[in-house]
């Protein structure tokens, strides 16, 4: 077991472990880190605590110091020069005829260096515009692309639900989301209703899939054929979170249903598992092609995803 602190550099960013010392340090108080950049400017997020080794990315860096009043000072002046950064940038990039799109700037806390982040279609060369700015700024340029999902979560904004957006107020790390997620809780495959504001596929897809693969492996699937009180009959649609089924029957011509909770039925004869995606579960073949390929970026852009 080891005591560590959790240290997050931007509101949004993912927490890192420090080792805290011998330091008595409390959520929300701002810290100056030694990290492999240099020293950086932070703020306690998770108060000191022990936690297994394993858990542990060595080497564990230090918590330098609490921020002084010198220390806040030189944090201010540098949110100070981003503005006039934005400016300077946006003026080279057009000087240069670049297709970039500047989202926000970052000075070092100890002035070592300058990150500008962008977004852009495909690759960009920017050696040109690296030099005329490391010739104004006097210190190292770093230009860093990123993708939509950071560009909306620097940008923040409001989700279909009326809140503000997951990723600029806790989520700490894009997950993967997949449209199977979608599919096994019964949401419509409507590209428009399931995409966020940075047109890719909703972060809170995932905060219930645990639940359902749960319960999914103790239901029947439809088109199973299971034994009730009241005959022999067929799945032909679940209600996962309740645990329920409707079942078919069939008597002679006539046909009627009946719903009966998952455990007071026997499986006799089960289906095969559908997890692909296919024309029948979209509107139309257009909506299905969207999906397809929301899915490639979602595999690609979160391989990239930039903590910022």
């Amino acid at each position: 077991m080891k005591k560590v602190t959790g240290v997050r550099f931007r509101k949004t960013g993912k927490i890192y472990f420090f080792d805290p010392e011998d330091l008595e340090l409390e959520k929300g108080m701002n810290v100056i880190v030694d990290t492999a950049m240099g020293e950086e400017f932070g703020e306690i997020a998770i108060a000191c605590k022990d936690v297994e080794d394993g858990q542990i990315q060595d080497p564990l860096r230090k918590v330098v110091r609490i921020v002084t009043d010198k220390d806040k000072q030189m944090y201010e002046e540098n949110k100070a020069k981003e503005p006039e950064a934005k400016i300077i940038f946006e003026k080279k990039v057009k000087e240069h005829d670049l297709k970039m799109k500047l989202i926000d700037v970052e000075f070092k806390f100890d002035g070592s260096k300058v990150i500008f982040y962008f977004t852009a279609d495909g690759r960009i060369d920017f050696r040109d515009l690296v030099k005329d700015l490391a010739a104004i700024f006097k210190t190292r340029i770093e230009l860093r692309q990123i993708g939509v999902r950071d560009e909306v979560r620097r940008l923040g904004g409001c989700g279909m639900c009326g809140r503000q957006l997951c990723c600029t107020t806790f989520l700490g790390n894009f997950d993967t989301v997949s449209i199977k997620m979608a599919k096994e809780q019964n949401i419509s495959l409507n590209p428009s209703k399931i995409s966020g504001c940075c047109g890719r596929l909703m972060c809170c897809l995932k905060y219930e899939e645990e639940v359902y693969t749960e319960k999914i492996k103790r239901l029947p699937k439809i088109g199973a054929i299971v034994k009730t009180e009241d005959g022999t009959g067929e799945v032909v649609s679940v209600e996962t979170l309740k645990e329920r089924i409707r079942v078919k029957f069939k008597e002679n011509d006539d046909t009627f249903f009946k719903k009966y909770d998952a455990k007071d039925v026997t499986v006799i004869k089960d289906a095969i598992a559908d997890d692909d995606v296919s024309s029948q579960d979209v509107e139309n073949e257009d909506d299905l092609k969207e999906l397809e390929e929301l899915e490639k970026l979602e595999m690609t852009e979160n391989k990239n995803s930039d903590d910022i």
